[in-house]
């Protein structure tokens, strides 16, 4: 499709809009990250607006933001956003090896899980659109597995219901996920790509969703026994609250986390995950920290977006924030 004119692309720029958190497991490989974030500049259509790195976990997510453009008939044709995932992929794949990488946060693959989310006017169906076009190339071009979850699978399969069948929530390492952990013959096929898995890239998983919200809460402990067991009280799962899924992590020398995500949070907001890992923290005898989230909210990361691209400052929005 040929470039809009400079006039109809800043209107849609304004209007129809797509979010995609692209998670790769690295951040302490400081020369690969700056190979992931040149090939994230090369388009001015493409805005990363937040990136977040942990070292403890060894993990880094962009968020990114583009607008989707669509033919007369209404439906979903293009988007900066798929040529700037795919180019920040590739630069990832050649510069980490996942059988070198070590970290306190479960992974199944260098670029572990791609999420789309609509934001402005833009749907859900136009994520999944976007988010089943990456798939394929990472799929089929670039030869890694890649399993599909939410409104891009056919099911509307959950993600956590993938991660559990590909072992994700167990480590193999004392608290740390180290090299590749599953058999090269993979125990389910994928929806996209081949069977058997490069030990040095790994899996992906990539979806679809409403917006959900990340919120991290430290404990000053660690034990990390206690910490996977307050995580799984505060779950749904666990019998907690409603919409929350949580994991107990270590989270470097002094302290282990409750690592939580809120589904849907204006059901189940921050402040009541953040009063029942308090609660039972102190059932355990735990300080706990005030939580924090990691991104920005959609209204934030919206108007972030406009500013930036009216401004003419393109790639040049990222923001950082390291733990």
């Amino acid at each position: 499709m040929k470039k809009k004119s400079i006039t109809a692309t800043m209107i849609t720029k304004q209007s129809m809009l797509l979010c995609c958190k692209l998670y790769i497991s690295e951040s302490r490989n400081t020369e690969a990250m700056e190979t992931v974030e040149r090939a994230g500049g090369l388009d001015p259509e493409t805005v990363i607006i937040k990136k977040f790195e942990d070292r403890d976990y060894n993990r880094v997510r962009y968020t990114l933001v583009s607008y989707v453009a669509h033919d007369t008939t209404g439906n979903a044709v293009y988007s900066p956003l798929q040529q700037t995932v795919i180019a920040m992929v590739e630069a990832a794949y050649e510069s980490i090896n996942l059988e070198l990488h070590s970290g306190a946060h479960p992974r199944l693959g260098v670029v572990d899980h791609i999420c789309f989310h609509p934001l402005s006017r833009a749907s859900l169906d136009e994520a999944a659109w976007l988010a089943k076009l990456v798939a394929t190339d990472i799929g089929n071009r670039l030869q890694v597995p890649v399993y599909l979850y939410e409104a891009a699978h056919p099911t509307g399969k959950a993600l956590d219901t993938i991660r559990r069948e590909l072992g994700y929530f167990r480590p193999n390492s004392m608290g740390q996920w180290v090299g590749w952990a599953l058999p090269e013959i993979l125990p389910h096929i994928p929806d996209v790509g081949p069977t058997q898995v490069s030990r040095d890239r790994g899996i992906a998983v990539i979806g679809a969703s409403p917006w959900y919200v990340t919120y991290n809460v430290p404990l000053m402990s660690t034990d990390l026994s206690a910490a996977r067991k307050i995580a799984r009280l505060v779950s749904e799962r666990g019998g907690g609250l409603p919409t929350v899924q949580s994991l107990g992590l270590v989270h470097g020398e002094q302290s282990t986390e409750v690592s939580c995500i809120l589904l849907e949070p204006d059901r189940v907001g921050a402040d009541r995950v953040q009063s029942q890992v308090e609660i039972l923290a102190a059932q355990e005898g735990l300080d706990v920290e005030k939580g924090y989230f990691t991104d920005f909210s959609p209204e934030m990361i919206v108007e972030t977006y406009r500013k930036l691209v009216s401004g003419g400052e393109g790639k040049h929005g990222l923001m950082k924030l390291s733990i």
